[in-house]
């Protein structure tokens, strides 16, 4: 969910000049309740994240990101 980094490309005009332009992470700060600690956690996700905390849901999405060594 944190991994997400800016993307980069070109702007590509009518006359087929390119320059360079980045595309930025569509991330926010989110507060989740999570019902097994009775505590309300702040992560930082993008909206793809916010996508997959619905369809998983938050308990396996906290359990994978501790999984991996980030603190939660």
């Amino acid at each position: 969910m944190l991994d997400k980094r800016p993307a980069t490309g070109h702007s590509v005009s009518h006359s087929n000049i390119k320059t360079k332009r980045w595309w930025k992470v569509n991330a926010q700060k989110k507060r989740f309740w999570l019902p097994s600690e009775k505590r309300w956690i702040v992560l930082h996700v993008s909206a793809k994240g916010l996508r997959t905390i619905d369809k998983v849901g938050i308990e396996r999405v906290v359990a994978d990101l501790r999984a991996a060594g980030r603190k939660i």
